[in-house]
């Protein structure tokens, strides 16, 4: 059974910092990713990286924001620094299973949240 675990949330004043991880078990993963969604708002790609390193970012949290991987631990890892308020949402793991014949499952865990008080 793929399993994606998140951790690392909690409540944070405005500049300060936190660490998520997601703790992926079950399979190997290809592309995973961090989402977040907000009251009343759209599910939005925060940041996503491929097995080989490769990441990409929201406009929004370029630059305060690091997603990095642990493959031997199947492991992803958010790093978030200068939080603001708007940064408040729950926070959901995402990864990919790519099977031989190239058909993708998407798997998604639980979320975690996030509060970042001004």
């Amino acid at each position: 059974q793929v399993q994606l675990v998140e951790s690392g949330g909690g409540l944070v004043q405005a500049g300060g910092s936190l660490r998520l991880s997601c703790a992926a078990s079950g399979s190997t993963f290809n592309y995973m990713a961090w989402y977040r969604q907000a009251p009343g708002k759209q599910r939005e790609l925060v940041a996503g990286i491929s097995s080989g390193g490769t990441t990409n970012y929201a406009d929004s949290v370029k630059g305060r924001f690091t997603i990095s991987r642990d493959n031997a631990k199947n492991t992803v890892y958010l790093q978030m620094r200068s939080l603001e308020p708007v940064d408040t949402a729950v926070y959901v793991c995402h990864a990919d299973v790519i099977l031989s014949d190239a058909t993708k499952y998407y798997y998604w865990g639980q979320g975690t949240q996030v509060t970042v008080s001004s």
